[in-house]
């Protein structure tokens, strides 16, 4: 198994892509990793290691995606409500989970491919994926992240060229959405306005400014908090919710890291012995202002995939 390592990472972004979910990813990887080991003796080397895992990972994955219907973000799964709706709560099967940048990118990556890999972890981007049919999400995957060749896929998938190009013109048209462009077209790094922007953001939220806040936002910004069904739209309606049901993150505290590629925090509400994990807050930024505020509230699940403790003790 130690051969199969350096490959884990690469891998566990293919699966997080296509199954958006990212314990179900190291789930599939692990099942990958042993289907490999025990088939390394028919491997006969007229493909590199990766090409053969990356075979192997997407057929786990169409496995699983059999039995179990698609995740979604909450901007999908209905319409936009009002601060005084009911917050009903959905399964965490249901929704996206986010996936840490450095499980899901390797190490050994340039800067440049990197930085591509990452802006394939995309929320939005992985959320629009979930809407094809799982041959068409894993035909295109090979074919624009990985750089496989119309042939290799069609190994892979047990069918023909000529069938792989039909699915690979239906599923981007699928995604050529104007919302899915501007994400994907979004610069690998930040500018430094989004630089800038994102200080503003961290500043006007431990000052619980909520004026400052939703100024930061895009005039129809969304604010959603999955498990829950309700999202909002629009700055009156998010400073509605913080300065009303959502008031109990004055005081919160926020703690870096990275998600999906894209800027993200571990948000800690005030607790009378320190502060305990409320949510992971994962920003989709645009070019000057920000365009989402997704705060997940799975937080015994996605804290410890993050390397975030579940309580900070007293200042």
């Amino acid at each position: 198994m130690d051969v199969l390592e350096p490959h884990r990472a690469a891998l566990t972004g293919h699966c997080y892509r296509m199954l958006g979910s990212a314990t179900e990813a190291d789930d599939a990887v692990q099942e990958t990793m042993l289907r490999a080991w025990r088939a390394h003796d028919r491997f006969d080397g007229r493909s590199a290691v990766g090409t053969w895992l990356y075979r192997i990972a997407t057929n786990v994955c169409l496995d699983q995606l059999r039995s179990r219907a698609r995740r979604e973000l909450p901007v999908a799964a209905g319409p936009e409500g009002t601060v005084d709706d009911e917050l009903i709560s959905r399964p965490r099967v249901h929704w996206l989970e986010p996936v840490p940048d450095a499980r899901a990118v390797p190490s050994a990556a340039g800067p440049e491919h990197a930085a591509e890999l990452r802006q394939s972890l995309r929320l939005a981007f992985v959320a629009a994926l979930q809407h094809l049919p799982p041959r068409q999400r894993a035909a295109l995957l090979l074919k624009d992240v990985l750089g496989f060749s119309t042939a290799e896929i069609a190994e892979t998938l047990e069918t023909s060229a000529a069938s792989i190009n039909s699915a690979l013109q239906r599923a981007r048209r699928v995604l050529a959405t104007s919302s899915l462009a501007e994400t994907r077209a979004a610069p690998a790094a930040l500018t430094r306005t989004q630089a800038e922007l994102v200080d503003r953001y961290v500043d006007a939220f431990h000052r619980y400014d909520v004026d400052a806040l939703v100024a930061l936002l895009r005039e129809d910004g969304t604010l959603s908090m999955p498990p829950y069904t309700l999202w909002l739209r629009g700055r009156p309606a998010v400073a509605r919710w913080l300065r009303g049901r959502g008031i109990g993150c004055k005081g919160s505290r926020l703690v870096p890291t990275d998600a999906c590629g894209s800027i993200a925090f571990g948000q800690y509400r005030s607790a009378p012995e320190g502060h305990r994990a409320w949510s992971l807050i994962v920003l989709d930024l645009g070019a000057d202002h920000i365009r989402s505020l997704i705060h997940f509230l799975d937080v015994e699940t996605l804290f410890p995939l993050f390397g975030l403790p579940l309580e900070l003790p007293a200042a």
